[in-house]
């Protein structure tokens, strides 16, 4: 294990991404190239120029962190997470890119006695995955297509590993929330909503959770000066998944929209 990882972010005070009051640590690097990526600047694993439009000028993205700093930052807020039943989050760029690291400090985390949260596309080997899980209270795992070929087009990986951690995570994972982003013309449509339905059914899945595309990360592709492929894409709502939400449940598949 490397003694630091790089990371882009320390957000204080978070109310979205777990129970309670959290810290999100965000890990950078990303094995995956989705192209509608709303943290395109968590994809490189290493620090990065990108443009500060309120500055007017390039600000470095990234910075290699040790385990004592990053414990010692997220501890400030102890008290807090005590109050509201909160906690740590990991999230990316792919938390699992810097597996070693990452697992480590959740156990260190846990031995605190801090509520341990992560975020995953599961793209990695069984015997990374499983020893991440072990230290995670809240896992949450995001899935980007029901179908190899697609998955490759829209993401650049295969889906096949991911399939197989969702699997292992499911027997292993007691607090699992699996969530699909919804991306119009990607894996969006009725054929879509009942090809998840199907994959879920088969592997025993009872509830998932549709996140809608949405263009927070848009201004963030012309500040690294890269394209970005859904610019003229409108947003989805809450409302424009309901057909998605009725096709799963209609399965007997529990379902929320975000």
């Amino acid at each position: 294990m490397t003694d630091q990882a790089c990371i882009f972010n320390i957000q204080k005070f978070s109310i979205h991404d777990g129970p309670g009051i959290r810290t999100v640590v965000f890990f950078k690097g990303c094995p995956l190239r989705c192209y509608w990526c709303s943290n395109p600047e968590s994809q490189n694993g290493k620090p990065e120029q990108m443009w500060d439009t309120q500055k007017n000028t390039h600000t470095t993205v990234g910075e290699y962190k040790t385990m004592d700093t990053i414990i010692t930052e997220v501890m400030k807020d102890e008290a807090f997470y005590e109050e509201s039943e909160g906690g740590v989050t990991l999230s990316g760029g792919e938390v699992l890119y810097q597996a070693a690291f990452a697992t480590e400090l959740l156990r260190q985390l846990k031995a605190k006695n801090i509520h341990t949260a992560s975020e995953t596309t599961g793209y990695a080997k069984p015997e990374v995955f499983l020893p991440f899980i072990e230290q995670v209270d809240l896992l949450y795992f995001d899935i980007k297509h029901h179908d190899e070929k697609q998955h490759k087009v829209g993401t650049g990986v295969s889906l096949k590993p991911i399939l197989k951690n969702l699997s292992l995570a499911l027997k292993q994972q007691q607090n699992l929330v699996v969530r699909i982003p919804v991306i119009p013309g990607y894996n969006d449509g009725p054929e879509n909503a009942e090809a998840f339905a199907s994959l879920f059914n088969q592997m025993g899945l009872s509830t998932v959770e549709l996140l809608p595309f949405h263009q927070f990360g848009e201004k963030k592709y012309a500040s690294l000066d890269r394209t970005y492929q859904m610019q003229d894409i409108p947003q989805l709502h809450t409302e424009d998944l309901e057909y998605f939400k009725a096709i799963l449940e209609n399965y007997q598949i529990t379902c929320k929209v975000h």
